[in-house]
C-alpha cells in the first residue's frame, strides 16, 4: 500500500484538532520571513527545514535550536535552505518557540496487520530507541486504558514528582492518548503517528515534533 508522510507542520495541525497540544510555530519561505516570524513568536526559537516526506531531520542536520536573535535566525535559515536535497526545492522553514523540559515522552499510533489500530506511549526524546520503554493498547481506548498505560511504563516514576519537577498531569497525557485513538477511528487513511518528543514542561505537555503517515 503506497503511503505518504505529511510535513511536520501539517502533521501537528492535524493532531492539534484532536487535542494534542503543539508548540507555537509558523512557516517561512526565506531568511527575512523566518526572522520576522521569530520576532513575533519570541526568542529563543528553533528553525527546521519542512516539507512533505521529510523525516529524520536531526540525522540530516536540518534542525537549529536555541536561536537567540534575528541575525542567528537569518544565518540558520540560509544554511538550512542550502541543504535542501534533490526533490526538496519546495521545502520551507518551520520556525517554532523553544520548549524546554527535563522529561520527554513519545506517543503515537500504529496500524498493525495482525492486531489492528494501537495507541502507543513511551519514554521519548533521544533515548526512545535505546530504552525501548513503550506500551501499547488496542483501539477503541478508554480513559482507564490510557491511565493504565502510564502505570505500565517501566520508567513510570518519571511521571511522578522528579528532581524538583511537579508530577506530570496524567489527565493531560490521557487526553493525548484518547485523542490519538479518536483520530484513528475518524481518519481511517492514517497509517501511523509519531509524536516525539512530547516535552513535559512543569506538569503540562507540548508536542515539538510529530509526523503523520497516511495512505497515498
Amino acid at each position: 500500500m503506497p503511503t505518504r508522510t505529511l510535513s511536520e507542520f501539517e502533521s501537528k495541525r492535524l493532531l492539534g484538532t484532536y487535542g494534542v497540544p503543539t508548540v507555537e510555530e509558523a512557516l517561512a519561505v526565506d531568511e527575512d520571513a523566518a526572522a520576522g516570524v521569530a520576532a513575533k513568536i519570541g526568542f529563543p526559537v528553533a528553525v527546521k527545514l519542512c516539507a512533505e516526506g521529510l523525516a529524520h531531520k536531526t540525522e540530516r542536520n536540518l534542525v537549529r535550536l536555541g536561536l537567540a536573535d534575528e541575525p542567528e535566525v537569518r544565518a540558520a535559515a540560509a544554511d538550512l535552505l542550502a541543504l535542501r536535497g534533490p526533490g526538496e526545492r519546495d521545502a520551507v522553514l518551520l520556525v517554532q518557540r523553544m520548549a524546554r523540559g527535563r522529561r520527554e515522552l513519545i506517543a503515537g499510533l500504529v496500524r498493525d496487520g495482525q492486531f489492528g489500530r494501537c495507541v502507543m506511549l513511551g519514554i521519548g526524546g533521544i533515548f526512545a530507541e535505546v530504552l525501548g520503554d513503550v506500551v501499547f493498547r488496542l483501539v477503541p481506548l478508554s480513559r482507564r486504558d490510557a491511565l493504565e498505560m502510564m502505570d505500565d511504563l517501566g520508567a513510570s516514576r518519571v511521571l511522578a514528582p522528579f528532581r524538583g519537577e511537579p508530577a506530570v498531569d496524567r489527565g493531560a497525557v490521557a487526553a493525548v492518548l484518547l485523542g490519538l485513538a479518536r483520530l484513528s477511528e475518524e481518519r481511517r487513511d492514517v497509517v501511523s503517528v509519531d509524536v516525539n518528543p512530547l516535552i513535559v514542561t512543569g506538569s503540562s505537555l507540548v508536542a515539538v515534533d510529530a509526523l503523520v503517515e497516511v495512505e497515498a
